[in-house]
């Protein structure tokens, strides 16, 4: 989970328009991007917005534009909109306006955006973005017309450009392949916390009951999926009699020991007993431990469940999020 950052003044509120808006939701100091994986870069625009007075928003997209104008591509999205949210809160945000991503908003001429979405409706007082940020129709609009706005609008504008460390600027995109590679610690230390699956528990197959190893399972939806695999482990209950944080193996993949082909992702809660179909939880990928194996036999795949426990336990036990 990625550190508390922010205040401890109340709970976020989430909007999902900018029209006719309560006066305690207007005239924010604002981030504004898309906010995929809420990684270090996107904290620093954060942390500006915060520096530039109070409340604190965030102006963020659902869904994704690169979804809406790419409907049928891969799943890419780092995070679901419920976890994209949870992190931003836990950076201390007052506003979330999750706006729709929709054929108006697609459709709005950058200026336009400007007066009728930050002026018109939300009034802002002060603009973080970063300089790579594009918007409205056709990807005209960008930081230079923000800063120009800014000037006849009366409301600041900081551009940033993009930050990174020794492993290069943080990015969505490399994030993304980070975690197709399985380089789990290299992705957290660009987002600041460990790479997390999250989504309520769905049925299953009971496989794993059977082989002694219940799990939950979860939906991937619209996340990246990472490298297939076996997963050292976090899970986040966020709900429930269960609600806390547990360690576990997960695996990720098409099963084939089972000649299974669509992909699938299963965790096993060690130490655990009790029911959590229908619960939010989240998953957080703390380390790849090995490919996906076909087995001759349900004895040699106990065998390396036996195994991956156990190197999932050693793991977690030493495990702390890079610098």
């Amino acid at each position: 989970m990625c550190a508390w950052t922010g205040h401890a003044r109340g709970r976020m509120e989430r909007v999902t328009g900018y029209r006719d808006l309560a006066e305690k939701l207007r005239h924010a100091s604002v981030a504004i991007g898309n906010f995929d994986g809420v990684h270090k870069g996107h904290q620093t625009l954060i942390e500006d917005a915060r520096a530039a007075g109070q409340p604190v928003g965030v102006i963020t997209f659902d869904p994704h534009p690169r979804r809406f104008f790419q409907p049928d591509a891969p799943p890419f999205c780092l995070t679901t909109p419920a976890e994209k949210a949870r992190r931003l809160e836990r950076h201390g945000i007052d506003i979330l306006y999750q706006l729709p991503f929709d054929a108006h908003l697609s459709g709005m001429e950058a200026e336009d955006f400007v007066r009728d979405v930050l002026c018109d409706g939300l009034a802002i007082r002060h603009l973080s973005v970063g300089a790579d940020f594009r918007f409205g129709k056709a990807r005209k609009g960008d930081a230079i017309l923000l800063r120009q706005m800014g000037l006849e609008r009366d409301f600041g504008v900081t551009i940033h450009d993009l930050v990174g460390d020794e492993t290069g600027e943080f990015a969505s995109t490399a994030i993304r392949t980070m975690l197709q590679q399985g380089q789990c610690r290299e992705a957290a230390r660009q987002l600041g916390c460990w790479h997390t699956v999250s989504g309520p528990v769905v049925q299953g197959d009971q496989r794993g009951r059977d082989l002694g190893y219940p799990t939950a399972n979860l939906s991937y939806g619209e996340q990246l999926i990472p490298r297939y695999g076996i997963y050292a482990t976090w899970v986040d209950v966020l709900e429930g009699p269960y609600a806390g944080r547990h360690e576990g193996v997960a695996s990720l993949g098409e099963r084939p020991t089972f000649g299974i082909n669509a992909p699938n992702f299963e965790v096993h809660l060690f130490d655990f007993s009790g029911d959590l179909y229908g619960t939010e939880i989240s998953v957080s990928l703390v380390e790849w431990l090995r490919g996906e194996v076909a087995f001759d036999g349900v004895e040699s795949l106990i065998a390396q469940m036996d195994r991956d426990s156990a190197r999932a336990r050693e793991v977690l036990a030493a495990a702390s999020i890079p610098e």
